[in-house]
């Protein structure tokens, strides 16, 4: 990650981003811009609550997708209700309520987690549940747990780097 002028850029191989502190019940802040010449992933990436719940980033202004897989989706689980993505090149804003999940003496939910995006002023995730960890293969699963870190989430791959900036975390 190279930072400068208060931008955080997540350059390839250089690993996913963490917090130090864990977080539970939580809103998050943050812009991001996808490159705008990417020829590989259309700046792929994602923020990842408690390690283990992916709420995408992909540029989608006119990139067809699988849609539980674009912008603003909970990864592979919950379709944005609409596509607000600016063009790659500009900032998008998300802000995200995450509500974290409470588990019963056996391990399951007692309650799911649950998240609100608002994605560039609009929303498109409305207290939506999420039905366990974002697979990339594979059903969610579910394995009591505690708080933990937020993730700005890395692929590694040969994509131009996705930019963020401005982004602020407040525990609920």
């Amino acid at each position: 990650w190279k930072v400068s002028d208060g931008t955080f850029v997540c350059t390839p191989g250089s690993g996913s981003a963490l917090t130090a502190e864990k977080f539970g019940d939580c809103q998050l802040h943050l812009e991001f811009m996808t490159p705008k010449d990417d020829l590989y992933g259309w700046g792929n990436s994602g923020v990842i609550f408690m390690g283990k719940y992916e709420i995408q980033i992909l540029d989608v202004y006119d990139n067809e997708t699988y849609v539980n897989g674009s912008a603003g989706s909970i990864y592979k689980q919950s379709t944005p209700l609409v596509n607000p993505c600016r063009k790659p090149g500009e900032w998008n804003v998300y802000d995200i309520i995450y509500t974290a999940p409470t588990f019963k003496e056996d391990g399951s939910y007692r309650t799911h987690p649950y998240v609100t995006v608002i994605f560039n002023g609009v929303v498109v995730q409305n207290h939506q549940m999420i039905l366990g960890t974002t697979e990339y293969i594979g059903w969610p699963k579910f394995q009591a747990h505690g708080d933990g870190p937020i993730i700005l989430q890395s692929h590694g791959d040969p994509s131009e780097p996705i930019s963020f900036r401005n982004i602020w975390i407040r525990k609920l």
